[in-house]
């Protein structure tokens, strides 16, 4: 069931909002029948207005989420299935421009069938414009954070929704490129086509509820706030949570990093954000939760951060963390990441799915971005894929952890050593943090305060 229209949505999200005048795009009378002149399209308008209370199928304007101003664009479901026509496009083009003009975040509430067949291909050409409108706003360096409500289908959520920089969906709303009406038979009963079934999937960042979708979208909006002019300043080095004393051997230090009991990603999440908000899925299709992303406030600052959790990551994972540091890139924030995991997973799913491309992906975003990162390795830094979040000259490690080219069960295996030789390889590895730091590898050893 679709929610109560544009403004109900705008009401529930905002303390204040002003509606944009879009004078300047001509009276409704003026437009008669459209650009395809399809007849009954002007009777469709005025029942849609009578309808709706709408003069078109989006609501565009200004709007306080917390404590920060924020462009907003609503669509109206009850105005012609909340379709997109040439008017539609224009005022939503318009109302990035003003955002960008601004410099404030766009939040888009989404209830749409797609584009408006009454207005054929001048309706399609609008996700051209909108798309043009989301990259100019990026390069701006402003966020822009999607809503899905019921239902969002078509060309409207192939660009205006998949395109934001976060998405967010409402439980149970339908998502989905084709509706009802152009799915086969029970196609679009699954999961696939509902919100739940496109976070499974890697295509939206976190199923709220209607009653929490107010205090979630704060949230994120003051997370991402766009950032002044000057230098970014490196995230400090988490302190150590662990043990604090120095491995004897490489052999112990493997061991160590591998110990149950070892403090691992959430406890030093917990221990370094106030609060966070986390992102999820490469938009390809997949998730990894082994690889946590998202923002996080510390001490009146938000820092975007990367952090294994001690698993083999997928090349969605890796993909992911590409998608996070170049967003923390371009809103201008620091980077933390947390490194620890054996290695990258090299099962036949992992290489199906591309881990050799996604690790190249993550290699060239670290590689490419402006802002800092900072990385403090954790546990376990097993090759590649722990490699691939590492900072090129902010990197430290934890008394708890080492890093090596290859894992030594998997070294002695290439060497073609039995496993009683597996320990003399953790040795030969030079994997120990003192060992890592005595060759350059790392820049210091953390120990239980953080590091500036």
């Amino acid at each position: 069931m679709t929610d109560g229209g544009a403004r109900t949505a705008i009401a529930a999200v905002t303390s204040e909002f002003a509606e944009f005048s879009f004078a300047d795009t001509g009276p409704e009378a003026d437009y008669g029948d459209g650009p395809l002149t399809w007849s009954g399209y002007t009777e469709q308008r005025a029942r849609a207005r009578t309808r709706s209370g709408e003069s078109e199928s989006v609501v565009c304007g200004q709007g306080q989420i917390g404590n920060q101003p924020v462009v907003l664009v609503a669509f109206d479901f009850r105005y012609i299935g909340g379709s997109l026509g040439q008017r539609a496009g224009t005022r939503i083009c318009r109302a990035f421009e003003i955002a960008r003009r601004l410099r404030w975040p766009v939040v888009s509430l989404i209830s749409t069938g797609g584009s408006r067949m009454q207005e054929g291909m001048r309706s399609l050409l609008q996700l051209q414009r909108i798309a043009r409108q989301l990259q100019l706003t990026r390069w701006e360096g402003l966020a822009h954070i999607a809503v899905l409500r019921e239902p969002t289908t078509g060309g409207v959520w192939a660009s205006l929704g998949a395109g934001a920089d976060i998405v967010l969906a409402v439980r149970d709303a339908t998502v989905a490129f084709g509706g009802h009406r152009v799915q086969p038979p029970g196609g679009a009963d699954g999961p696939e086509f509902r919100s739940e079934g496109k976070f499974a999937a890697g295509a939206v960042d976190a199923v709220v509820d209607q009653a929490t979708l107010p205090h979630t979208l704060r949230h994120v909006v003051e997370l991402l706030a766009p950032t002044g002019a000057a230098p970014v300043q490196p995230a400090t080095v988490p302190r150590a949570l662990g043990r604090q004393d120095w491995p004897a051997d490489g052999w112990s230090a493997v061991q160590r990093a591998r110990a149950v009991e070892r403090p691992r990603a959430d406890a030093y999440l917990d221990d370094y954000f106030d609060h966070v908000f986390e992102i999820s899925g490469d938009r390809a299709g997949g998730a990894d939760p082994g690889m946590r992303c998202g923002f996080g406030r510390r001490d009146g600052a938000t820092v975007a951060y990367v952090a294994q959790t001690g698993t083999a990551n997928t090349p969605a994972g890796f993909r992911t963390a590409a998608r996070l540091i170049r967003l923390a890139d371009q809103l201008r924030l620091p980077v933390l990441t947390l490194v620890d995991t054996p290695g990258a997973a090299n099962d036949a799913a992992a290489e199906h799915a591309g881990v050799g491309s996604a690790l190249a992906e993550l290699f060239g975003a670290v590689a490419a971005v402006d802002v800092p990162i900072t990385t403090l390795v954790i546990g376990e830094g097993g090759s590649g894929g722990a490699l691939a979040l590492a900072s090129a000259d902010r990197l430290w490690i934890t008394p708890d952890a080492y890093f090596s080219v290859i894992a030594p069960e998997l070294g002695a295996a290439i060497l073609k050593r039995g496993p009683a030789e597996v320990e003399h390889t953790a040795n030969q590895l030079r994997l120990r943090p003192q060992d890592l730091l005595e060759l350059g590898i790392v820049h210091g050893i953390a120990g239980e305060e953080p590091i500036d």
